[in-house]
């Protein structure tokens, strides 16, 4: 399989413009291989703790005052962007983050594939597609998902199997709307590196790859690097951080295991503790996250 290589849709929109004059592209190309810089990683934020209490305006507010142009939206914080908006609402979000610097990388969800109740299964895909539609509505370029759990009973390998089957069909579908999904390494033994590495065996096309997440368990086994190797190239164009300069994680080696596959995607702070002043606290990690570039 070839490697994934999921690029921003605004700036893959704007290279291939300048290109081709197109003004129109169809859904596919959004996708298409294209090179890669080492240094090009971007800083972005999660609105998992230090944004869930930011509406839109406020949210660009202080990540531009941050210099962090690129936020996941995650679902049910204050940010209020959800299915319920109507089309001229989706087209109001879309417009205020286009006029400013900071760019929708995309939408934040819960759903999951590994239930052996055929209902449930189809209901998180089906409702996956509607946060894809979101995405594309409000400017963004993919909606993150994660495995769970493997359910008491049912074989592993057989959730394996359902879970990146469902992430295959979940694929080509975003892509033909020119979204991805983004496979949160996530959930009890399924954030375990080999498992990620079986689901995306299942995975045909482009349209799905894996958000590397942070977890200690990318340690296990034969460490970081094996680990990462097993899903290099599978890469998505977004992963997860805690923040960089507290805990034992190993960020700057991360970073250099990016850099070595040439990774232009977003690092977005999706951090856990809780300073009074999370302007200041943002500006502090992207300070650290440009002196592990450098160092990368």
């Amino acid at each position: 399989m070839q490697k994934p290589n999921f690029s921003s849709r605004r700036t893959f929109l704007k290279d291939v413009s300048l290109m081709t004059g197109a003004l129109a592209l169809p859904g596919s190309l959004l996708a298409s291989n294209f090179p890669m810089s080492t240094k090009n990683m971007k800083l972005g934020l999660v609105t998992y703790l230090w944004g869930k209490d930011w509406d839109v305006p406020i949210l660009i507010k202080n990540c531009t005052a941050a210099k962090i142009y690129g936020v996941e939206l995650r679902v049910d914080h204050a940010h209020g962007v959800g299915l319920n908006l109507t089309p001229t609402q989706r087209a109001d979000v879309k417009k205020q983050f286009d006029d400013s610097k900071v760019e929708i990388v995309g939408m934040g969800t819960n759903f999951e594939y590994h239930s052996p109740d055929p209902a449930v299964l189809k209901d998180n895909i089906e409702k996956t597609k509607q946060w894809l539609q979101l995405s594309k509505d409000v400017g963004g370029s993919g909606v993150k998902v994660k495995p769970n759990a493997f359910p008491e009973g049912v074989p592993h390998e057989k959730t394996l199997e359902q879970i990146g089957k469902a992430l295959n069909e979940l694929g080509q579908y975003a892509l033909d709307m020119g979204q991805v999904i983004r496979l949160e390494v996530h959930g009890r033994e399924t954030q375990n590196l080999p498992n990620i590495k079986v689901m995306m065996d299942y995975v045909d096309n482009k349209g799905t790859g894996v958000c590397w997440n942070c977890n200690p368990e990318d340690l296990d086994g034969q460490g970081l690097e094996y680990n990462f190797n097993l899903v290099k190239d599978r890469l998505g164009d977004t992963c997860h951080v805690r923040e960089m300069n507290l805990g034992d994680y190993p960020y700057q080696e991360l970073m250099s295991l990016f850099s070595g596959v040439n990774y232009d995607g977003w690092i977005l702070l999706e951090c856990r503790t809780d300073p009074d002043d999370k302007v200041k606290a943002m500006i502090e990690q992207r300070e650290v996250f440009e002196k592990m570039l450098k160092n990368a």
